[in-house]
């Protein structure tokens, strides 16, 4: 088959996107090729309003269009609560559960030293000035892997001298799991966490 350079950059391009492999890729180049203009057309637009139009917030971090956002200016929720996610996304995640209804911090990522990202080159300055502030609890939910897992101590040992309670998001077995095919870590979270009935 004859090379296809415009297509070859668009399936790399689409490649570099989080969770998208080869197979995916090319599948979406494909659908982008043969889909009516309009459609193609629109989701170029739509990215690019995205990218003009969103700006992180200036108090948590978090995606927005207005600043502060949302969720910053909302009076209806708890000021003195704050959960502390790594990514803007997770605030999105955290959100569809209706269970939280504190505010938010983003780290912007977590510590790793080994890729030469420390604690200057997060938003910890903020988070401790807001934690400062009248904040009674502070929620770490950062992710249960290495990284998240030393940016959760870090934060809770420059937290802890503020009079701040510091929790972690509890971690353990997913509904519908059976016990047999858990690993050992998370089986030891789940019993860890436990709660009263």
């Amino acid at each position: 088959m004859t090379a296809l350079p415009a297509l070859s950059r668009l399936v790399a391009a689409l490649e570099r996107l989080p969770g998208i492999g080869p197979k995916s890729a090319r599948r979406i180049a494909h659908f982008l090729l043969v889909a009516p203009e309009a459609e193609a057309a629109g989701l170029s637009r739509a990215v690019l309003e995205a990218r003009e139009r969103t700006r992180t917030c200036s108090v948590c971090h978090a995606l927005t269009e207005e600043d502060p956002c949302a969720l910053c200016s909302d009076p209806a929720r708890d000021a003195s609560l704050l959960a502390v996610v790594e990514e803007p996304f997770d605030v999105e995640v955290l959100e569809r559960t209706r269970e939280f209804r504190g505010r938010y911090h983003v780290l912007g990522g977590a510590l790793a030293p080994l890729r030469g990202i420390g604690p200057d080159d997060l938003h910890v300055a903020g988070l401790l000035e807001r934690a400062a502030a009248g904040v009674s609890e502070v929620v770490l939910a950062t992710n249960p892997n290495v990284e998240g897992e030393a940016t959760a101590l870090y934060l809770a040992r420059r937290l802890k001298p503020l009079g701040v309670r510091v929790t972690r998001i509890a971690f353990g077995l997913p509904v519908g799991a059976a016990i047999e095919f858990a690993d050992e870590v998370t089986l030891g979270r789940s019993l860890s966490g436990r709660r009263e009935v």
